[in-house]
């Protein structure tokens, strides 16, 4: 697939249809910008009101497209929250089932059968590999997303960031974070 991919690029570049550089930075944009963004804004209201975070708990469908975050791939969605106890990893071990609307689109190494498989078999070890240790005590639950039900990983809310809008904690969020291979990034002047 990814060479027939290459291919056609090849040939439309050739004849001047499309330019590399605008799908790329279309690409970049979904990947890191539009989608990812949207899931940070979930969070950043999770985290900032209550009774958002719990009607996010109960029905995570319905709150997420009170916001406007609705289509193809993210239709029945439930969220999972990070705490103290517990880590949450989200993965597609049979596909790569990801929620587009929230998330943008899927990174390489989610559709990976390296990481569908090894994100069960070792989550900690691949949280490793993400840079992310956490206490040996500290439970890892591993989500298995499916054509029916996506997942949206609430991670926890970083100290010091009381005093913060819903905007500036949502710069606090990455996509990884809301996969679970990452955590919530810590506010500036912090260590």
């Amino acid at each position: 697939m990814e060479a027939r991919v290459r291919a056609l690029e090849t040939i439309l570049t050739q004849k001047g249809l499309i330019d590399p550089k605008a799908i790329d930075a279309i690409v970049e944009t979904y990947e890191t910008k539009i989608g990812p963004r949207n899931g940070a804004r979930v969070v950043a209201k999770a985290w900032a009101e209550p009774d958002f975070a719990d009607w996010l708990k109960r029905d995570a469908t319905a709150a997420i497209a009170s916001l406007g975050y609705t289509g193809r791939q993210g239709e029945h969605m439930r969220a999972v929250f990070n705490d103290a106890e517990t880590h949450n990893l989200v993965v597609c071990t049979l596909c790569s089932c990801y929620p587009w609307s929230v998330l943008g689109l899927p990174p390489v190494w989610y559709k990976a059968p390296a990481y569908r498989s090894r994100a069960v078999i070792d989550p900690r070890g691949v949280l490793a590999e993400f840079g992310v240790t956490l206490p040996a005590g500290r439970k890892i639950r591993v989500w298995d997303s499916t054509a029916e039900l996506r997942y949206l990983v609430v991670p926890e809310r970083p100290a010091g960031t009381d005093g913060l809008d819903q905007e500036a904690l949502a710069d606090l969020v990455t996509r990884d974070a809301m996969i679970g291979t990452g955590l919530a990034l810590e506010p500036e002047g912090r260590a």
